[in-house]
């Protein structure tokens, strides 16, 4: 008798046991390119919040620069940490690579969002929108603004960010179509995702192509700087500027024609998005193959996909135009 309770005991508790480390509050770390970049800080707010919405404790980290040095440094102390998931804006696509698999052998997932580590390195990636649709759009804007021809150039964050490379070289592939023989790609520059870097960067351009009609500036710290430098040089109308911003930093631009439209996605919901990725990950209600689909809180319901990389991924949505119609809607959002 007394060796039959001693076994219900024995169940009762292990039964306990498991409940709680199902139910135990986990830390979700999310580490983005860099600080002081407006995006990464309202990406990092959504992520917080659809972890903490689940019940468990965010981390939010950037390093001052954005390298990739930076970022393992900070991987490196959340392994130490064990923490159940990290997700990453990645600074480069392979040189983390050693130390994501290091935090992949100690059980912590990894989802990358915005910008992408190579397919070894992460579970699943956090897509805002079709590389190509985004890549292409923009051309088709500067274009358009530019009257069919001139010179165009690119102002894009570091030489080493994926989803920028991955968007310019759509744009490259787009400039390859017979409606744009008479536009030119002058040149790609790197601002770094630095404010006065970019500024340094928009200002070189203007000097070394007088010819130059438009720019497109695919990183929401670059247009900004873009615009302001526009804007003191009183080119509106004569150098055009689009790309992806902010709308509470590009309202000015937009409103005074620098830069006639723009495009985004909300980067509060993406890093929503890959804060329900890196629990529903954990909790082993999410498997990172194609097919698979979780609930994502007011997202609904997500659905994992192949990604061109050979990777997957999931996708945020389409990117959204912001003009002189909705801008002054938008710029207090976000």
């Amino acid at each position: 008798m007394l060796k039959r309770i001693g076994i219900v005991i024995t169940i009762l508790l292990a039964t306990c046991l498991l409940a709680s480390q199902a139910g135990e509050q986990k830390r979700f770390a999310f580490i983005f390119k860099s600080t002081g970049n407006p995006f990464g800080e309202k990406l990092m707010e959504g992520f917080k919040t659809a972890v903490e919405e689940q019940g468990h404790t965010a981390i939010l980290r950037a390093p001052d620069l954005p390298t990739a040095e930076g970022q393992i440094s900070i991987i490196e102390e959340l392994i130490a940490q064990r923490v159940a998931g990290i997700g990453i804006s990645a600074n480069d696509p392979d040189a983390l690579q050693p130390v994501l698999e290091r935090a992949r052998r100690a059980g912590i997932k990894i989802v990358t969002a915005d910008s992408a580590t190579n397919a070894e390195s992460r579970d699943v990636h956090i897509n805002q929108a079709d590389p190509e649709l985004i890549g292409r759009v923009q051309v088709q804007a500067a274009f358009d603004m530019a009257g069919g021809k001139g010179d165009i150039a690119v102002l894009s964050a570091t030489s080493q960010a994926t989803n920028q490379n991955i968007w310019i070289n759509w744009m490259q592939e787009e400039l390859k179509l017979p409606k744009y023989s008479n536009t030119k790609l002058v040149k790609v520059a790197y601002g770094d995702d630095l404010r006065d870097k970019s500024t340094s960067e928009t200002e070189a351009l203007l000097q070394t192509f007088p010819n130059l009609k438009a720019i497109i500036a695919p990183t929401t710290v670059g247009i900004a700087a873009a615009g302001k430098v526009l804007s003191d040089k009183n080119l509106a109308g004569k150098v055009f500027l689009t790309g992806l911003g902010l709308p509470s930093e590009m309202a000015e631009y937009i409103n005074n024609d620098v830069c006639p439209w723009m495009y985004l996605w909300n980067p509060i919901d993406l890093g929503y998005l890959a804060g329900y990725a890196s629990v529903a990950l954990a909790d082993n209600s999410l498997k990172a193959t194609p097919g698979s689909s979780f609930s994502a809180g007011h997202l609904s319901k997500k659905e994992v996909i192949n990604a061109s990389d050979g990777g997957t991924e999931i996708m945020l949505g389409a990117p959204f135009k912001f003009d002189k119609a909705n801008i002054n809607e938008w710029k207090t959002v976000y």
